[in-house]
């Protein structure tokens, strides 16, 4: 079973995010700038949200705001669904089902040490049972 720390060793473990008064605009910015689909909001070292395309488009766009006048804060999701470098890719993949979450900041101790995508553990997923067949229908074949 794959772990979290084997996602974060082969994606790496950068960690973006902005603080709660970024303008909306240079956050999408960003986002578009490290092809990534959500960013953490940070106050002083502490994560107090997530920023998201989802969280833009349903609560910044669909409401009428004007992302250069907006502020992260006012958007941002506080619920926060985390895991660790040691839960298994499905542990990750129902918690990120059972709470319609498509991102999780790992958590080691405490400590921020990266981020996952629901797109990351899918592929590790998939990777993993590509692997499984291949050893069975090797072990069938006497390959």
């Amino acid at each position: 079973m794959i772990k979290v720390k084997r996602i974060l060793k082969e994606k790496g473990s950068e960690i973006f995010s902005v603080s709660p008064d970024t303008l909306v605009f240079d956050a999408l910015k960003l986002m578009a700038e490290k092809d990534v689909g959500a960013l953490l909001v940070m106050d002083n070292d502490k994560m107090i949200g997530l920023f998201s395309e989802r969280d833009y488009a349903r609560k910044v766009i669909l409401r009428g705001k004007s992302s250069k006048k907006s502020f992260v804060s006012e958007f941002m999701t506080k619920r926060i669904y985390y895991c660790s470098p040691e839960s298994t890719s499905r542990e990750c993949l129902a918690l990120m089902t059972e709470k319609r979450a498509r991102h999780l900041p790992v958590l080691d101790e405490g400590n921020l040490v990266g981020m996952i995508s629901i797109g990351d553990v899918v592929n590790k997923i998939i990777l993993d049972q590509k692997h499984t067949i291949k050893h069975l229908e090797d072990y069938i074949t006497g390959g």
